[in-house]
C-alpha cells in the first residue's frame, strides 16, 4: 500500500497521507524518548512490537462497542488509521500509585487507589503536559461539556475492559494514557479513540514479581526495554520466537489472530 507525503512527525510515530481521502498511515518508529525529549535512543524492534500491541487492543476495544481510528495493519510498521482533529488533551486513568501522583500526593508507589482516577493534561512538551480541570478545557474550548463526558466514560470502560484482558496473562494495569480525535463525515462528527496503546502510553506490572514491562524500563534506565515489551506481546498470545526477524530489508506481514488485520 502506496503511503503518501508525510505531514507530521511526534516522538514515536510519523503521520503519512493515506491511499483515500479520509485516512492515514501511521508509522511505529523505534525511537525511545523521556521527560519532554530530554532522554532519548533508538531501540530497535519497539516499533514493530508497539503496532502489534496497539493493533490487538484497538481491534478488541472496537469489539466492545468503543469507536477507534485504527482501520487495519499493514506491515511490521505501519497502520491504516482514519484522519481525525486530534483533541489537545491527554486523558491518564490511574488505578494504582505510581509515578507523578506518587510526587504530588505522597503515595506509595504500587499501593492500590480506593478507585481508578481519570485525569486530563494538555498536549504541549513546552509546558510539559500539565494537568488541567474540566474548568479550563471548556474555558479554552479544547473540548465542550459532552466531549469531556464522553472521553471519561470510554477512559473508564477502557479500563475496565484492559484491566481484566492484562489481569487474565499475569499483568497488572497500573495507569494509561489515551487520546481522542474528532472524526468528520460530511456534517456529522464524533469523538473516536486515537493514537496508539501500547507499554509506550500503559503502565504495566508483572502481577506476581511487579516486575516494570513498560516504558518505565527506559525511563528509569532499568535496561531490557524491548525485551520487556516482547514479553507483553507473548503473554497477550500475539508474538511467536519465530517472529524474531529482522525488519531492515523492508515490512514483512505478521499474521493477525483473526487473519484479517481487523
Amino acid at each position: 500500500m502506496a503511503r503518501g507525503k508525510p505531514i507530521y512527525e511526534g516522538k514515536a510515530k510519523i503521520l503519512y497521507e493515506g491511499p483515500e481521502p479520509g485516512t492515514l498511515i501511521q508509522f511505529f518508529k523505534d525511537d525511545a524518548t523521556a521527560f519532554n525529549g530530554e532522554r532519548h535512543a533508538i531501540l530497535e524492534g519497539k516499533g514493530v512490537l508497539n503496532n502489534r500491541i496497539s493493533e490487538f487492543i484497538m481491534t478488541e476495544i472496537e469489539r466492545i462497542g468503543i469507536p477507534t481510528h485504527f482501520i487495519k495493519r499493514i506491515n511490521m510498521r505501519e497502520q491504516l488509521i482514519r484522519a481525525v482533529e486530534i483533541v489537545p488533551l491527554e486523558v491518564v486513568v490511574r488505578n494504582v500509585a505510581a509515578g507523578s501522583l506518587c510526587k504530588r500526593f505522597g503515595l506509595t508507589e504500587g499501593e492500590a487507589l480506593p478507585r481508578s482516577i481519570v485525569e486530563f493534561y494538555l498536549k504541549d512538551d513546552k509546558l510539559g503536559d500539565p494537568m488541567v480541570s474540566e474548568d479550563h478545557i471548556t474555558a479554552f474550548s479544547w473540548a465542550n461539556p459532552q466531549e469531556i463526558d464522553d472521553m471519561m466514560a470510554y477512559a473508564l470502560r477502557v479500563n475496565d475492559f484492559l484491566s481484566g484482558l492484562f489481569s487474565a496473562v499475569g499483568i497488572r494495569l497500573i495507569d494509561f494514557k489515551l487520546e481522542f480525535g474528532r472524526q468528520y463525515e460530511g456534517e456529522m462528527m464524533r469523538l473516536i479513540l486515537a493514537d496508539e496503546i501500547s507499554p509506550d502510553n500503559c503502565r504495566l506490572w508483572d502481577s506476581k514479581t511487579n516486575e516494570i514491562m513498560d516504558k518505565d524500563r527506559f525511563r528509569k534506565d532499568l535496561g531490557g526495554v524491548v525485551e520487556g515489551y516482547r514479553e507483553v506481546a507473548k503473554r497477550l498470545g500475539i508474538w511467536r520466537d519465530s517472529d524474531e526477524r529482522s525488519d531492515t530489508n523492508g515490512p514483512v506481514l505478521v499474521a493477525s489472530n483473526d487473519g484479517n488485520n481487523r
